[in-house]
């Protein structure tokens, strides 16, 4: 009788804690968890500083775009065939030309050029220009190509340093 009873009270005590944190996750959405500020939302759209705002469902969009064309290689936003070059914020500043802004990742994403763009690198690196060398290139649109673009400098200010940080974050 004894047994039962602290079995019992263990079983109370357990129920006492975890009837709050149900009471919790009842009364909290998780689109209110995952909402983004336009602040966060909006990058440069091209090099002349012009600013673009997109929208959750477009960063979504990109985000399953970007996994399915490019995440192989960029999962996190490193570059797993070159640990130097990520595609983190100030990564994507330093190339020539710089990456930093939708229309210039676009351009890249088209027909890519080696870092310090001396040459084309399209017969090396997945792009629109030789789709048949990575075929999961070979079907998108301007406008997936667009917002992966938005997913790649909005997921730095999400992620912070995790994105293009390497495998010390995985």
């Amino acid at each position: 009788m004894a047994s039962l009873l602290s079995c019992l009270q263990r079983s109370l005590k357990g129920l006492l804690i975890l009837v709050p944190v149900l009471i919790g996750l009842v009364f909290s959405s998780p689109a209110e968890a995952a909402s983004w500020d336009a602040e966060t939302l909006t990058v440069p759209a091209d090099p002349e500083g012009i600013q673009v705002t997109f929208s959750e469902q477009e960063i979504t969009t990109g985000r399953k775009v970007f996994n399915t064309s490019c995440g192989t290689c960029h999962a996190g936003g490193i570059t797993k065939t070159n640990q130097n070059v990520g595609l983190d914020p100030e990564t994507l500043a330093l190339a020539t030309p710089a990456r930093d802004n939708v229309d210039a990742l676009v351009d890249y994403m088209r027909d890519p050029t080696s870092y310090d763009g001396e040459y084309s690198i399209a017969d090396l690196h997945p792009s629109m220009r030789d789709a048949e060398l990575y075929p999961a290139m070979r079907d998108l649109t301007d406008e997936e190509l667009r917002l992966m673009a938005g997913y790649i400098l909005v997921a730095p200010k999400v992620q912070g340093t995790a994105w293009g940080g390497g495998k010390i974050y995985f």
